[in-house]
């Protein structure tokens, strides 16, 4: 598996899945723009990944801002020259019983975590096209597909990347390019950080593999689906949920 030549644009990239994701890419040969909120912690991944030998460039993007996703992708695209590889990851949680969520925090949530996949993936399919070569990951989540109380926003938006993913799909596998998403279950981190003892024990519970996921276990079927041994795989979600949901 090489991915030596090509061009990844990870969202969300600063920190837990998005970062792991960005380090497997560019273990494997990738350049990877890394675009998130927090410039620092951004720099420090692309410290990280020029250390060992990688390429890596930091893109200070709020991705719930039309404008900043437009100008990051264009100079991201300016300085490698191309985007093979758009990981939409970016994702935010604002939970909330539904009766008693606050409008803004619905359309933050789907700002943030489905209008941004679309923004991106609109800003990087001219050049998908024209190498007619692509791979379009959408980092969705088991909770698009089963629902979870007090997270109708985010349980919305992650459900509709699904379809988003499956309609791109459809619209661009006639030029080689493929659009899949991941569906992680309980993974470790700053985002589930925050959850109770006792939540997480019982989140454990419901996992036949009987323990938390990490961001490299999202990671490696990252890579897989990127790779092209995944060259007839398109539309399809992946889930890496240590069997949390099944079928």
């Amino acid at each position: 598996m090489s991915l030596s030549g090509k061009i990844a644009f990870v969202t969300g990239a600063s920190q837990g899945i998005g970062r792991a994701c960005a380090l497997r890419l560019a273990k494997e040969g990738a350049s990877v723009a890394v675009a998130a909120r927090n410039r620092d912690k951004l720099d420090e991944l692309v410290n990280e990944i020029t250390a060992a030998g990688g390429k890596a460039a930091a893109f200070p993007v709020d991705v719930a801002d039309e404008e900043q996703v437009k100008s990051t992708v264009k100079t991201s695209i300016a300085q490698f020259g191309k985007v093979d590889i758009l990981v939409n990851n970016a994702g935010i949680t604002r939970d909330q019983l539904v009766m008693r969520m606050k409008r803004a925090d619905w359309d933050a949530v789907l700002q943030t975590n489905l209008t941004s996949a679309y923004l991106c993936i609109q800003q990087v399919i001219p050049s998908m096209l024209k190498q007619r070569w692509g791979r379009i990951i959408n980092i969705t989540s088991v909770f698009g597909q089963m629902g979870q109380a007090g997270q109708a926003n985010y349980a919305a938006s992650k459900a509709g990347l699904i379809g988003l993913t499956m309609a791109i799909a459809r619209e661009v596998g006639s030029r080689n390019i493929t659009c899949n998403a991941i569906a992680p279950g309980f993974i470790e981190t700053a985002m589930t950080n925050v959850l109770s003892d006792e939540f997480k024990q019982t989140a454990v519970k419901q996992i036949p593999l009987g323990r938390v996921g990490t961001t490299d276990d999202v990671a490696g079927a990252l890579a897989f689906l990127v790779s092209d041994d995944a060259s007839y795989i398109t539309g399809h979600v992946l889930s890496v949920n240590g069997g949390m949901l099944m079928g």
